[in-house]
């Protein structure tokens, strides 16, 4: 990403001419996106407005490498409906119903009438914690209104991928990503910025405790949040604390300060928690794996005599870790031995989403003569 002049976010894939979208005589376009999910180092739990996706309060992530959700949408005037397939199979009632009400709203935009054909697969556990659907609405956004023929900025991406999924709205950006979430009733200052790039922070990895048998969540964290609104006696509080965390969150990213950023983002966690945890009915997304893996980072920490590691978890049993490199080796070993421990995976900050260009047949010489000569 760049900024022009005015300090506008600019996507270098909407600069110019759209080489990545496929037109075919038949009228259909198609077009295909990446995007990476990303691990809210301070999280939104909550809608003040849920038809517009409004938060009620702003979040902070990291866009992570490695992971990415791999979307083709093609609108086809020759299809009577939507088409969607989702890791390999097709998508069924809430999930395809989520990607169909996502797409008229990009027709609604494009003035397009065409039923559209999706397919979009993760290389990562769908629905576990891993944020899969915030990779996947990004990727949805990119792909569908690209194939539609609309030239969106980043800042256009993020607002729409919200409707999908809130944190779909920060993993259009790579790196460190704030999104706000505004004041205005119609939503439109409510949209995601990159702080800073995914390089700012070098020795930043985040150690990613892959959980034996994770539950699938059975309530979509959409429903799940507006229940900690209403009955968390947690919540209020809550609300008054984030803004102080983000801010100081903030800032020891950006001096790149690990021994403030691991208890702050320790202290998120926690207390987003408790939040869950007090809902009712209570919200545990935690196995005992899980439990016994934030164990451990604190122990990590006692016994370092100062913070080493930092832990966060979404709304699912993963674990994220993060730590500097020169202890990463001794963080992972330690974390890797616990029951139920599947995998443990080094990962780092990484890009946003972005166009996939389609394949370019060679192109032939009409003169073949000329090159034996």
């Amino acid at each position: 990403m760049a900024r022009d002049p005015g300090g506008v976010v600019v996507d270098k894939y909407c600069a110019g001419p759209f080489t990545d979208v496929r037109r075919e005589t038949s009228g259909a376009r198609e077009a295909t996106y990446e995007a990476p999910p990303n691990i809210a180092l301070v999280k939104y739990w909550g809608m003040r407005d849920r038809e517009l996706g409004i938060p009620f309060n702003s979040s902070l992530s990291v866009t992570l490498d490695r992971f990415r959700s791999h979307t083709r949408v093609r609108f086809d005037p020759a299809l009577s409906r939507d088409q969607v397939e989702i890791n390999g199979a097709p998508a069924v009632g809430g999930p395809r119903d989520a990607v169909v009400r996502f797409l008229d709203r990009v027709r609604a935009e494009s003035n397009l009438r065409d039923s559209a054909t999706v397919v979009s697969d993760n290389n990562f556990p769908t629905a576990s914690g891993l944020a899969s659907s915030a990779s996947g609405f990004a990727a949805l956004a990119g792909a569908a209104t690209r194939a539609a023929g609309l030239r969106w900025s980043g800042r256009q991406l993020s607002r729409l991928a919200r409707f999908g999924s809130g944190s779909a709205s920060r993993s259009v950006f790579g790196g460190f990503v704030e999104w706000h979430a505004g004041r205005k009733s119609d939503g439109s200052d409510c949209y995601a910025r990159p702080l800073y790039p995914h390089d700012h922070w070098p020795e930043l990895v985040d150690v990613v405790v892959l959980v034996e048998g994770a539950p699938v969540k059975e309530v979509r964290s959409a429903v799940a949040m507006q229940a900690s609104v209403a009955t968390s006696p947690l919540y209020s509080k809550r609300l008054f604390d984030v803004p102080r965390r983000l801010a100081a969150i903030r800032a020891a990213i950006g001096k790149r300060d690990a021994g403030r950023l691991f208890p702050l983002i320790m202290e998120e966690c926690d207390d987003f928690r408790a939040v869950c945890e007090s809902t009712r009915p209570s919200l545990d997304y935690l196995t005992a794996t899980s439990r016994a893996t934030l164990g451990e980072v604190r122990a990590l920490n006692r016994e370092g005599g100062s913070p080493i590691a930092g832990y966060t978890h979404d709304a699912g049993a993963h674990v994220h870790v993060f730590t500097l490199e020169r202890h990463a080796r001794r963080v992972r070993a330690r974390l890797a031995r616990l029951s139920g421990v599947r995998s443990t995976l080094v990962v780092r900050p990484g890009p946003g989403g972005h166009p996939i260009l389609p394949r370019r047949s060679p192109r032939r010489d009409p003169n073949p003569r000329r090159r034996s000569r």
